[in-house]
């Protein structure tokens, strides 16, 4: 057993339970979901006063009304924003969530673990799929929407750590995923970046995927396997498997579960496509092109 107990003063617990209950309560009513933000964000940032001088008529200079206004997620843009393809339905409810959720971790409550742990639970029973008992997201967890992520029982999810949900995430009981660790379910054409393919990524139940490594789109961590450090998975990575490197290739099995597992050999395909998520944008779409590029190979017409 690596792990004790901590826990909060008794007082402290209990200011801890409330604000979350409260926070919980309001997300779960039918009170608009931006006002419930920028009222939690006003708080913990200790700005009632300023805000409510503001909302007066009192005058303020303009990085302060900036600052005042950005505790709305409605004033606010987030990059996921952007992209063409994304459910507007889900992600208007998701946007103002997540917004919390970053701003939050931008305040200093955000390193008081057991707080922190509690609220980001609370926070992803709402904004998550299906968010799992006893999930522990620490710091610096970002991801794309949100509402494309399903995560069981008892996973930890450590500091900054990227969770791209653009496609679909599933992610197992008792998973373990390590600092810096980054999973994606979306890619990119070769020749037209602008071309974006859609993937359900899948970490299976009681897999490690340890610091720093990158998971690619559409492959799959099967059970009780690991990922090394800074590794980048480009294909599947079989049950109990022990997968390292740049590419990523089983090495060797876990000991004891040989009898169980597929031989290390070819152990790594890439099975993408079977996991790729079609999906179809508006007739009225406005369009751009960041990049504005010439595709054409050299000597096209």
């Amino acid at each position: 057993m690596t792990k004790r107990y901590v826990s909060l003063p008794e007082d402290a617990a209990a200011g801890v339970e409330d604000f979350i209950e409260d926070v919980d309560r309001r997300l779960s009513s039918d009170e608009d979901t931006c006002k419930v933000v920028r009222d939690v964000l006003v708080d913990l940032y200790g700005d009632r006063e300023a805000w409510e001088a503001w909302r007066r008529g009192d005058p303020v200079s303009p990085a302060e009304r900036v600052r005042l206004q950005g505790y709305d997620p409605c004033n606010s843009t987030l990059e996921s924003e952007y992209y063409a393809e994304k459910d507007e339905e889900k992600f208007r409810r998701s946007k103002h969530l997540q917004w919390l959720w970053r701003q939050f971790d931008a305040t200093p409550m955000a390193d008081n673990v057991d707080f922190a742990l509690r609220f980001r639970q609370m926070l992803a029973n709402h904004l998550f799929e299906e968010a799992g008992d006893g999930l522990r997201i620490f710091k610096g967890v970002s991801f794309s929407y949100g509402h494309n992520i399903t995560v069981g029982d008892n996973t930890v999810i450590h500091d900054d750590v990227h969770l791209d949900d653009r496609g679909k995430l599933t992610i197992g009981d008792r998973v373990s995923i390590s600092d810096n660790v980054h999973i994606y379910s979306h890619d990119h054409d070769i020749v037209d970046q602008t071309e974006v393919r859609n993937y359900e990524t899948i970490v299976d139940d009681d897999a490690r995927i340890t610091y720093d490594s990158m998971i690619r789109a559409g492959c799959r961590i099967g059970e009780n396997a690991i990922v090394g450090a800074r590794a980048v998975v480009q294909g599947d990575v079989p049950a109990h498997h022990i997968a390292v490197g740049m590419p990523a290739r089983s090495v060797k099995v876990k000991p004891g579960w040989e009898s169980v597992a597929e031989p290390v050999e070819d152990a790594n395909p890439n099975r993408q496509e079977e996991r790729r998520i079609e999906y179809d944008l508006p007739d009225d779409l406005d369009v751009f092109d960041e990049f504005e590029r010439d595709l054409r190979p050299p000597g096209a017409e």
